[in-house]
């Protein structure tokens, strides 16, 4: 028995397997890797705690959900919340920093 076919456009839809030998690669990853540093770059600590801010509570929601593995090179979802934790505290120093030389020029 064949699967029914799957309308393109839908999120998370797989492609056929004939459209995807057909459609080259789309290096998608990289444009939103280059956008991060990006905004890394521009907004320094203040987009380091976003960004760690935002993964942990995903990886909190996920691990509270029953995720106890991820696809991330860490693996292990405790391993994961401690990495963006320090990430986190790493910016709060950041960001103090910056503040503090701040109001030493003022």
């Amino acid at each position: 028995m064949t699967s029914p076919p799957v309308p393109h456009g839908i999120p998370g839809a797989p492609f056929p397997a004939a459209a995807a030998e057909n459609t080259p690669f789309d290096p998608l990853r990289l444009c939103i890797f280059a956008t991060v540093a990006l905004l890394g770059w521009a907004l320094g600590p203040f987009a380091l705690l976003f960004f760690a801010g935002l993964g942990f509570t995903g990886y909190w929601k996920a691990r509270q959900a029953g995720l106890t593995r991820s696809r991330c090179l860490l693996r292990d979802t405790r391993l994961v919340l401690a990495y963006l934790a320090v990430l986190a505290v790493a910016a709060g120093v950041g960001i103090w920093m910056l503040l503090s030389r701040l109001g030493r020029l003022g």
